[in-house]
């Protein structure tokens, strides 16, 4: 499992640091990476026994990321006024059905993920078309996944006391500040591509080693209810893309408006 673990991070590791450079790739990429994401989201529900429009929903979820490369906004509001098109539409689909009970679970659901998924990932797109957002994106990639190989390898070794069992047996408190170390380390090594002084850097690297703490938690938590371990095997030994890029689906959006606040 463990070497399986190592040759699946270095294919990511790998795509990582080939996209990166070109904003365009860098989107298509993440588009990408959002689809197959839904895909597994879409699946989850499906094992729960809730009925949904599985294509539909990953279509719409696409439109996100590329009306964001090729910079598509008919209104100023254009993302709210997608979220009420796509609500709209979901309940028009809802009046072919033969039984209505579990509309309101249904609806809801899927436009959770839309929003879980497919809006909150998207704004590693927006931090890439930043001006800067070379740098920014690398720092956020540093700073969240360095918390994430923190936390499992502080976890694996000395983790002793759990943090929420309920929710996920093997993460520990050791495992969390272990990542929350790594998540400064990675802080201290990305200082160079951000416009902040040490204290801010310091600040920063806690929010998003808690928020991306968070993320992993809360996919555990909707994994725990859909009663799987992972939410696919794209990446033998470490499991789906979710499974992936959970720790970055609250940092990204709250790390875009820090800097474009700048």
């Amino acid at each position: 499992m463990l070497i399986k673990r190592i040759i699946s991070s270095a294919v990511l590791i790998s795509i990582i640091s080939a996209v990166i450079f070109f904003d365009w790739l860098c989107g298509l990429v993440v588009t990408l990476f959002i689809i197959i994401g839904l895909y597994e989201y879409f699946l989850m529900l499906e094992k729960k026994g809730i009925h949904i429009y599985k294509y539909f929903g990953i279509g719409l979820g696409a439109i996100i990321p590329l009306s964001i490369m090729f910079r598509f906004e008919p209104t100023k509001s254009w993302e709210l006024l997608f979220i009420v098109l796509a609500l709209f539409s979901l309940i028009l689909m809802q009046f072919k059905r033969r039984d209505s009970s579990g509309v309101i679970v249904d609806i809801s659901t899927m436009l959770f993920g839309i929003l879980y998924v497919s809006w909150f990932f998207s704004f590693l797109i927006k931090i890439r078309y930043l001006p800067g957002g070379l740098g920014f994106l690398a720092a956020l990639l540093l700073i969240t996944k360095l918390g994430d190989i923190g936390a499992f390898l502080i976890g694996s070794k000395w983790g002793k006391h759990p943090l929420i069992p309920r929710i996920s047996p093997k993460k520990t408190v050791e495992g969390s500040l272990g990542g929350l170390a790594f998540s400064i380390l990675g802080a201290a090594a990305s200082k160079s591509f951000l416009p902040f002084d040490n204290w801010q850097l310091l600040l920063i690297a806690i929010g998003l080693s808690i928020l991306g703490q968070l993320g992993d938690l809360s996919e555990s938590l909707l994994k725990r209810d859909c009663q799987i371990k992972d939410s696919g095997n794209v990446f033998p030994g470490m499991g789906g893309v979710l499974d992936e890029i959970d720790s970055l689906l609250f940092c990204a959006p709250v790390f875009y408006f820090v800097l474009a606040r700048l």
